[in-house]
């Protein structure tokens, strides 16, 4: 099936939300080092300097379906940029170590908003077959985001800005935010938001314009579906008939940090500092993981339309526990810190091949119209509540415990593979109204 022009355009706008996730959640692993001795901080309190965006990011991705069911997907979209904007000027200005983390709150807010909205919007604009590939699309400009925060952050650090470095590291998301507020001003509304509006109208004219098959097929499909669940407008998410995708929702978002990714992200230099490497040796085995990071992003979304969602969890929750076992071998003994970077690039790649991929993918495709944004919430909370939880403990654990966070997450990922071989549907190749049917919730 080719690619419409406008739906790729409407694609890699509301993707640039996924880039500035990336981007604001791992460029604080360069900052950590001079915000400690700017701040004099303790081990805890650079948890709560990590944390900080993170407690925004859980508020965000709560409330987020409230703006998106009455505004819309994309202008929402556009709130969560002026808040990626506000963050970064607030942060390279900050005069304070309150103020800092009052504007990482703020970013958070954007982050969290922007992961439950990005890849709704994108699922609710895309064809069945097209749907992995193009929400997927999402995560890759998160894993690209990061890539690029490493690659910034080792390109200031060879400017020698001393104590300041901080500063420009988190002050230079300002720029692809504002271009991210402009974007979005040049691509349409959500077909199932319009006609859930009553603008069934406009909701044609996105169809057609984004290359839908049968669009008129398709369009009667939107409306039956939306009638059915206005029908029942008394229901909320949180009943009965929902238990199942909502436990989809949440453990999909809790495995995802259980996996230990984001305290890694966050604290990569960190890592590779207490294993002996220097910093400016640090940054730049960071670009490696994160391109490593890339690489497996890309080959993941070439076959999770064809080999589907659950295979990918499968193999990438086997692959993460053998890498996370090797690099708690490593702290424990103390020896073969040379095999650490090898040990870390394997556990970055299992990740994207699998949880990386997948779960922007199935969080938007596992709910039905009348309760996708806020059931996208609910799964996107407990993915932000699990990484603020993981991320503001990890620099006290790491401290006194070496390698059993280590054991910890590759002990999680064994008990993902059991939940996922004998409880997750594969959602692959179904239109959104068909996955109702087949989760028994149409």
């Amino acid at each position: 099936m080719t690619l419409n022009p406008n739906l790729a355009k409407s694609t890699a706008v509301a993707a640039l939300g996924g880039l500035l996730f990336g981007f604001d959640t791992a460029v604080i692993s360069g900052a950590t080092s001079t915000l400690t001795q700017t701040y004099q901080l303790s081990p805890g309190g650079l948890g709560v300097t990590v944390a900080s965006a993170l407690g925004g990011t859980i508020l965000g991705a709560m409330l987020a379906g409230f703006p998106g069911d009455r505004y819309g997907r994309r202008d929402s979209l556009r709130i969560m940029a002026i808040l990626y904007l506000v963050s970064a000027v607030g942060c390279a200005g900050a005069w304070s170590w309150p103020v800092l983390i009052v504007f990482r709150f703020i970013g958070g807010l954007g982050i969290g908003g922007s992961s439950v909205l990005g890849p709704m919007y994108i699922a609710e604009i895309s064809p069945a077959k097209l749907r992995g590939r193009l929400v997927g699309f999402f995560q890759f400009n998160i894993v690209f985001g990061i890539l690029l925060a490493y690659f910034s952050n080792y390109l200031i650090g060879l400017q020698r800005f001393g104590l300041s470095e901080w500063r420009w590291e988190l002050g230079v998301t300002g720029i692809p935010a504002a271009l991210f507020f402009g974007l979005l001003f040049t691509i349409p509304r959500s077909p199932r938001w319009l006609v859930k509006k009553g603008r069934v109208a406009e909701a044609r004219t996105v169809l057609q314009n984004t290359g839908a098959k049968d669009f008129e097929r398709e369009l009667q499909d939107i409306v039956a579906s939306i009638d059915s669940e206005q029908r029942q407008a008394a229901e909320t998410l949180f009943s009965r008939k929902y238990l199942f995708p909502i436990f989809l929702a949440v453990t999909i978002g809790m495995f995802n940090q259980l996996s230990g990714i984001n305290a890694i992200l966050y604290y990569l230099n960190d890592i590779f500092a207490h294993a002996g490497f220097s910093k400016v040796s640090g940054s730049l085995q960071a670009v490696a993981v994160g391109s490593t990071n890339l690489l497996f992003t890309v080959l993941a979304m070439t076959v999770i339309d064809r080999i589907g969602r659950k295979i990918l969890l499968l193999v990438g929750a086997v692959g993460m526990a053998a890498c996370l076992s090797g690099v708690a071998a490593i702290f424990f003994t103390g020896r073969h810190q040379s095999l650490l970077l090898g040990l870390l690039i394997g556990y970055i790649a299992c990740f994207a091949f699998s949880q990386g991929a997948v779960i922007w993918v199935y969080l938007a495709e596992v709910f039905p119209n009348a309760v996708r944004a806020k059931g996208q919430s609910l799964g996107s909370f407990s993915h932000w509540f699990m990484n603020a939880l993981i991320s503001g403990t990890f620099p006290l654990l790491a401290a006194s415990s070496g390698g059993y966070p280590f054991v910890f997450f590759a002990a999680m990922m064994v008990l993902q593979f059991f939940v996922v071989l004998f409880i997750y549907p594969e959602t692959k190749a179904l239109s959104l109204e068909e996955m109702q049917k087949k989760l028994g919730i149409a």
